[in-house]
């Protein structure tokens, strides 16, 4: 799974539902909506994904389309990584507001980072789920 690509295009997916909450929340001057995560938000998310089939397999189509979005990216087809961020969203939106909430949370981490590395690998049980 490309994290990196799966976060942005989740985040982008978060941003009206980030905009909501904002503005509805305590007269629109809360706290930000999308906190950095921590391990046991990581955690509880993927126990989550995992434990539900319809999730689990939105989860692993969202990683496809991440594969389809890194090679989108490298041919520099805008288009293409439009229509994929489409399609992202709907299936983020399928695997639940706890993941996109995640998700948006994570655009602040690196992912080359010991926390971007360690986030990645909390969701390898997950991966090893999908079908190849």
């Amino acid at each position: 799974m490309n994290l990196k690509l799966i976060v942005a295009a989740v985040a982008l997916a978060a941003m009206p539902t980030v905009a909501l909450a904002q503005a509805g929340g305590a007269g629109g001057k809360g706290a930000p909506a999308a906190p950095k995560p921590t391990k046991a938000d990581v955690q509880k998310v993927v126990q989550s994904i995992g434990a539900d089939k319809a999730k689990l397999a939105a989860y692993c189509s969202m990683s496809k389309l991440g594969e389809q979005m890194d090679q989108a990216e490298q041919k520099k087809d805008q288009k293409k990584l439009q229509d994929l961020s489409k399609q992202m969203e709907a299936l983020s939106q399928k695997v639940g507001p706890e993941y996109v909430n995640l998700m948006a949370g994570l655009e602040s981490v690196d992912p080359e980072s010991k926390e971007g590395k360690d986030v990645a690998a909390a969701f390898e049980p997950l991966d090893k789920q999908c079908p190849k």
